[in-house]
């Protein structure tokens, strides 16, 4: 099978919001303009619907009701906005398949955001809300591929349940894996090539293949998470924790072995996005 078969379904494709693509540019842009910015969100009326509804959650206690962005902004900071409308954008744009647990999945991926951002204070020269973004969107190709080829999705999720890798699943019955599609869905929504990286070279670690900071830290993320939902303990965290890759990226594992126990409390605030 041909990865571009699945974007050729154009009617399927997911779209996201001008501005949302906007957004992640600002991520490599050192002199964005805040306000113009500012002002593009509140022209989508949903979007920032759902971007107040969260601000004013109790998750991030502001000191007084939000009412707009500029609010937003002078009470949470830029990039606290940023990530809430990146990831409602996101989260707005994919129609979840029939019989599938979309709240699960974007919590899953807001999860591995949070463990991302985590494991990004202990490797220099990284940024806290790009490492957040790669790992919330480090699932979106799986997620395309479920919603374009749900026979050959169903399949996998067989053989995942029985203990299997997806992304070796998806390779060995497709040919590629969801972190190519994702990373071409990123590409086509012209997101910056450091989060292309991240996502296309996320399980490059089992493969003997090159990956970069970004990438080795979603793959870090993931194992943390997957050991959360089996509910190791601290000891076998440690014992198991994937060094090579920790070391190949820079990253202090000794000093975050110290924090460990902290990521089981780990909570991104964007969970309130998936209320009705």
């Amino acid at each position: 099978m041909n990865m571009a078969s699945i974007f050729e379904q154009t009617q399927q494709l997911p779209h996201i919001p001008k501005v949302v693509q906007e957004l992640m540019q600002s991520f490599q842009d050192e002199d964005v303009d805040v306000d113009e910015i500012s002002k593009k969100v509140a022209m989508d009326q949903a979007l920032t619907a759902k971007v107040l509804r969260l601000a004013n959650s109790a998750h991030y206690g502001a000191s007084r009701s939000i009412a707009n962005t500029n609010d937003a902004i002078v009470l949470l900071g830029f990039n606290t906005l940023r990530t809430m409308v990146l990831a409602s954008g996101v989260t707005s744009s994919f129609k979840a398949p029939e019989g599938f647990d979309m709240n699960a999945f974007w919590k899953q991926s807001f999860a591995i955001g949070g463990l991302s951002k985590w494991i990004a204070q202990y490797v220099p020269g990284t940024d806290q809300e790009t490492a957040f973004t790669c790992g919330m969107l480090n699932s979106i190709g799986s997620l395309l591929i479920r919603i374009v080829l749900p026979t050959e999705a169903q399949s996998i999720d067989e053989g995942e349940a029985l203990g299997g890798k997806r992304h070796s699943l998806e390779r060995g019955q497709l040919g590629f894996d969801g972190a190519k599609v994702g990373a071409e869905l990123a590409k086509r929504w012209k997101f910056p090539e450091e989060m292309l990286a991240a996502i296309n070279d996320q399980n490059n670690a089992d493969f003997d293949q090159e990956f970069g900071t970004y990438a080795g830290i979603l793959y870090i993320a993931k194992y943390l998470h997957q050991s959360h939902k089996e509910d190791w303990d601290e000891a076998r965290i440690i014992d198991e924790f994937p060094l090579a890759v920790a070391q190949s990226i820079g990253m202090d594992a000794e000093k975050a072995y110290q924090d460990v126990a902290s990521t089981t409390d780990l909570e991104s605030g964007l969970d309130a996005l998936l209320e009705d």
